[in-house]
């Protein structure tokens, strides 16, 4: 078994914040990418009241060999009232903002978009004030249901883009890399006013100079804001770890995605996509963009 190094430790969470959270997602019927994709954070997000909520799953229609949320069972019809449950927890947890991903539905026409715009359109009506954040699959390259989720007017539109490009057939077999970026160019040309963001792991065999590549790439769309975390294998199923990285080398391309003008670089061993996901709304009193609603 793979000795995590001391940086990696986390924190005991407060389970008594942990069990409310919990009860509330159970009383609606909610999933949460925290609890399937087995997250390191979910402790401390759970602790603070947070959560980044999971839709139209748990089941995957990909099969990514990093990710530990189900692919196995078979998706089921998506369900109409789940944007309104969803709203209802954003109330109940008093979030100031709000994380919303899925799982790929590349069985449904449009991807899963149009859950996506009732699940904004429901939080914007119970909680006007929420900031909204959407953590999109690629829609196998649907730029008309891109353009459907854009329409409903998320502050954040993100879509990690995961690994390094030689590394996609080993990590994100179902994926593609350019397919990725060009989702998030396709979203700045689309919805000039909204913040791109992307993110990748790593720790499964790339190289610095590798890294710094991803990260001009994404520049090279606008992307704004850039997520790089540690990849920690859930099972013995999944893909190894090859590397545990230092917070050294973190700190380095913080350093050099802040340089190369993104407005926001989160780097550290224990960053996932959503971690702190809040710390957004600092970056938009800074860098204003005008969205009218």
């Amino acid at each position: 078994m793979t000795v995590k190094p001391s940086w990696l430790r986390v924190k005991a969470p407060q389970w008594e914040r942990v069990g409310s959270v919990k009860e509330i997602l159970r009383d609606l019927g909610l999933n949460t990418v925290c609890e399937e994709a087995s997250c390191p954070n979910i402790g401390e997000c759970f602790s603070a009241g947070t959560a980044t909520f999971l839709i139209m799953g748990p089941a995957c229609t990909r099969a990514c060999p990093y990710c530990d949320i189900d692919f196995e069972k078979k998706p089921k019809a998506l369900d109409p009232t789940e944007p309104l449950r969803l709203a209802e927890a954003v109330k109940r947890l008093n979030l100031n903002h709000v994380v919303i991903t899925s799982v790929n539905r590349d069985d449904l026409p449009d991807g899963g978009a149009n859950q996506f715009v009732q699940c904004i359109t429901e939080v914007r009506s119970i909680s006007p004030k929420t900031t909204i954040e959407v953590l999109i699959p690629d829609l196998c390259g649907n730029w008309d249901a891109l353009a459907i989720i854009l329409e409903a007017k998320p502050e954040v539109l993100n879509h990690n883009t995961e690994t390094i490009p030689r590394l996609y057939r080993r990590v994100r077999p179902q994926g593609d890399y350019q397919r990725s970026l060009l989702l998030l160019h396709q979203t700045r040309t689309i919805a000039p006013w909204v913040y791109t963001k992307s993110g990748i792991m790593v720790g499964l065999g790339e190289t610095d100079s590798e890294v710094r590549q991803v990260m001009q790439d994404l520049r090279s769309v606008d992307c704004d804001i850039l997520t790089i975390g540690q990849y920690l294998q859930p099972s013995q199923k999944h893909l190894g770890v090859q590397d545990f990285i230092t917070p050294e080398l973190f700190a380095s391309w913080q350093f050099y995605g802040e340089k190369i003008g993104f407005l926001q670089v989160v780097s550290s061993p224990l960053t996932r996509s959503s971690y702190h996901a809040e710390q957004v709304q600092e970056l938009m009193t800074r860098y204003p963009r005008n969205i009218t609603y």
